[in-house]
Parts: C-alpha cells; structure tokens; sequence
C-alpha cells in the first residue's frame, strides 16, 4: 500500500509522459500551459492548451514550460507538474508517490535541482533523478547490467542525447540540445524564405509528421502536402504546396547536427565496446526517431545497422516504470546514484 503510487515521469520539451506503477502509462499530454495573464489562473494544461496555441485572445497565453530538454519557466512546470500529478492519483492520496524524472545528460546541477524542487513542490513524497539515455535503454527492453555494450540515440522535442552503456552506466555521452523543435523551426524558416509565408509551429509539425524525410528516394521525392499561411508580402491568406524533398532541404543542417553527435560519441567510445555496437548496433528512441528514413541515413553514415525500438515514443517513460520496479536494485547498486540521486 505504501508503495502503491510511485510514478515516473517523462518530463519532455514537447509532452508529457506519466508511467504509474502496476498500471503502465497512463498519461501522454503535450507539454503545454495555458494561462491567464490578468488573474494569473491557469485556463488549461496539455492537449486542451496545445490547440490554443496561436490561437489566444489577448490575456490569455499558451506557453510551453520547458525548453530544450530542461525548465525554462519554474513557477509554470510546478503549476503543469502538480496538475498531472493530482489528476494520476487523485487530490485525497493519503501516501504522497515516489516520483522517477528524466532529464538530458547535458544537464546542469542547477537544472537537476530545479526539476527535483519542482517534483517536490508538485507533491511528491520523493523524487529521483535518472539520465534520459538509461531510461530510453531500459524501455528498449536492453540489458544494461551486462558487460556488453550498447548505444542508444534518443531524439526527443527539445534534446537529443547519444550514450554508450555498459555495466549499468554511461561509458561516454554527448547530448546535444536539438531534437523535433529544431526540425519544426528549419521548416518554418525555409518556407518563409522560399515561398515569403508565415506558418505557424503546428502547421510545420504537421509537414514534418506528415511529408518530412531525413532520406530521399524516388519513391517519397515528390510526396506533396498543402500549405495554408500569412503571405509575408500581401498580408493576406496563401496556400502553396511543398514537397518531400523540400522538407529534407529545410531540415538538412539540423539533421546533420545530430548525426555528427553520434559520430563523436563512436570516436570516444572504448574498442571493446565499439566492437560490441557492431554487433548489437545503435537503438534509437524518442519522437524524432519517427521522422521517414532517419534510422536509414544514419546506418549510411555510420555503417552500423540502426533499429528503431518498438515503442520509440513512450521508451523513456516505459524506462521509468522498470527503473520503479527495480529502485531499490538501483538504489543500492548507485544506477540511481552519485550526483542525480536524491
């Protein structure tokens, strides 16, 4: 019974992901807040906040909380925290939860603290802290207490991080904070400098889910989708058409940052284990694994075979919920420990 409310919680850029314990994941919502400026109430939080976006009368502003990876607005994140938190194991729990929180590998000490205190302040009994690449290989179903090694590529809304695990621990990492925010903000950029329309954030997501490659063949080259926004010029409502193509173009230069990540991380990575990644190759997680040929561009790039987990999106919260399971293991064997445990 006292252990009956753990929860874990991926705490992405874009969404949230809540893993209760004994019952999976029961919560995916974006990660986003809608707010009235005058009184300072919050009018909505997750998929309800996420269609006002742009779409807000004046006092009213729809904000997403977090940025690349870590808190950008703490009194916010506590407010959206606390909201997800009651709305799992409702107002009157007597036993408040053990919470488990993602956070990037690049993460500073200030930022680990500011997701521990707001975790804490959301109503959490306590809260721990475990690297986004762990949990990604723990819900990839990976080892991670065998002496093999392993790499994992997680590309997440606002963060991508590149780790080679081993032993239950990172051997070496890099995490770079560009992710599926990133992509939507090249697409954005392209086509108002091609086509001089204003899209807005939904509109470029919708072209990068919908039409966006990282690998262009014959067959995806002229996939086409309908474009509605603000001509730059006029003023007025335009509709153009782009292509597949048109969206590799666009998201290019940021693509290339994540796969140049990957290759520094393999230059550091020890021998032995690099020998164990031709073996067992690269696992990616996270929402920008999804995007069309990326698995393919980068087994090109670093002659390794690539597999996508089955479960990409919700990986690092299905991590979470085993690192639950598991917590006193990891407790004692400091795989929860040193400076991300508290």
């Amino acid at each position: 019974m006292f252990f009956t409310e753990d929860i874990g919680i991926d705490l992405g850029t874009a969404s949230v992901l809540v893993f209760r314990k004994g019952k999976g994941i029961v919560l995916h919502e974006p990660s986003v807040v809608a707010i009235n400026k005058e009184t300072g109430r919050i009018i909505a939080v997750g998929e309800e906040a996420r269609k006002m976006l742009g779409r807000t009368p004046g006092h009213i502003v729809a904000v997403r909380p977090l940025k690349e990876g870590v808190i950008a607005d703490y009194d916010t994140t506590e407010r959206m925290l606390s909201y997800f938190i009651k709305k799992i194991v409702g107002k009157r729990l007597f036993f408040k939860p053990r919470v488990i929180v993602c956070i990037p590998t690049g993460a500073t000490d200030v930022e680990e603290r500011a997701v521990r205190q707001a975790t804490l302040s959301s109503g959490a009994r306590q809260a721990f802290i475990i690297e986004e690449p762990l949990a990604a290989a723990l819900g990839a179903g990976i080892n991670i207490a065998e002496p093999t090694g392993n790499m994992v590529v997680d590309i997440g809304g606002g963060t991508s991080d590149v780790a080679v695990l081993s032993l239950g621990g990172i051997v070496c990492n890099n995490s770079l904070r560009v992710g599926g925010d990133k992509f939507d903000e090249a697409i954005i950029r392209y086509i108002r400098r091609e086509y001089n329309l204003m899209i807005g954030d939904r509109t470029a997501e919708e072209i990068k889910i919908n039409i966006g490659t990282a690998y262009v063949t014959d067959k995806n080259r002229n996939n086409t989708m309908e474009v509605r926004g603000r001509d730059l010029l006029s003023g007025l409502p335009k509709t153009i058409t782009i292509t597949s193509e048109e969206s590799f173009n666009a998201m290019q230069e940021t693509i290339e940052a994540v796969i140049d990540e990957v290759k520094k991380v393999l230059e550091i990575t020890p021998p032995e284990l690099a020998a164990d990644i031709v073996n067992n190759g690269i696992v990616m997680t996270g929402g920008g694994s999804l995007l069309n040929g990326m698995d393919i561009l980068l087994s090109r790039e670093t002659n390794l075979p690539v597999h996508v987990a089955e479960d990409a999106i919700s990986c690092v919260a299905i991590g979470t919920g085993k690192a639950l399971n598991e917590m006193g293991v990891l407790i004692r064997n400091k795989f929860l420990g040193g400076k991300r445990f508290f």
